[in-house]
């Protein structure tokens, strides 16, 4: 499973809402709605994560990590 830590940088960096992300990030309001609210991402472009880094200037694995399946 893949998951986003976009709520926890957008806290910690205090960005208080998706428009003020999208003022910063250049991205649209769709883009940045699918990482919010899913904790869980199956599909995204690289573009809106490469974005979101330089955004947040930060290591790709500060938005995203994989967690194994503990099936």
């Amino acid at each position: 499973m893949i998951t986003c830590n976009l709520r926890r940088l957008m806290a910690d960096r205090r960005i208080d809402d998706i428009t003020e992300l999208m003022r910063l990030s250049g991205l649209s309001r769709n883009s940045i709605n699918k990482l919010y609210r899913e904790e869980n991402i199956e599909t995204t472009k690289l573009e809106t994560l490469i974005r979101l880094c330089d955004t947040f200037q930060c290591n790709l694995s500060d938005l995203i990590e994989y967690k194994a399946d503990t099936k």
